[in-house]
């Protein structure tokens, strides 16, 4: 019985000492909430509107193949206000790995449709995520549509990005 009671301690105590601490672990932070207006302030998410974008289709521009469809959802928030949620489906490509910070990117191509005087118009534009990696985070840095900068991470702030079309 005593070699039992022991053999479950010394069991247990080795799996306490593989634990890792959650210091160890990498926090991830790479969803990025995308809202789209118009300079008066109209929502071009809103398929429903007047002027705002009907459908739209996002192709990874890195991607293997020369059609590489990513998803980027459309969602509604809380305030009525329609918005992209991009979490993750580009592929990355590393621009820098020479220290402990990596940066990687990605390029998207987005076809944005819409109707005005009952003719479909599609407005083809750009979409580029820039990440940095070190060993306790992946995290969104930067956004860039159309080679703009529309966005640069603030340490603990959330990845939401205005573009005003």
């Amino acid at each position: 019985m005593k070699n039992i009671v022991f053999g479950i301690l010394v069991v247990f105590f080795a799996f306490l000492s593989c634990r890792n601490d959650d210091d160890d672990l990498q926090k991830i932070d790479q969803i990025l909430t995308i809202y789209m207006k118009s300079s008066s302030g109209q929502d071009l998410l809103n398929p429903n509107k007047s002027g705002s974008y009907i459908s739209y289709t996002v192709n990874d521009v890195f991607g293997t193949t020369d059609n590489a469809p990513v998803s980027i959802p459309l969602k509604l928030s809380s305030d009525s206000l329609y918005y992209m949620e991009y979490i993750a489906g580009a592929k990355r490509i590393t621009d820098d790995s020479l220290s402990d910070t990596r940066t990687y990117r990605s390029r998207m191509a987005l076809a944005l449709r819409r109707t005005v005087n009952s003719v479909t118009d599609t407005i083809n534009d750009t979409l580029d995520i820039e990440y940095r990696w070190t060993s306790s985070v992946f995290e969104v840095s930067k956004v860039y549509y159309n080679k703009q900068l529309q966005f640069t991470k603030e340490p603990g702030g959330s990845n939401v990005v205005t573009i005003v079309k």
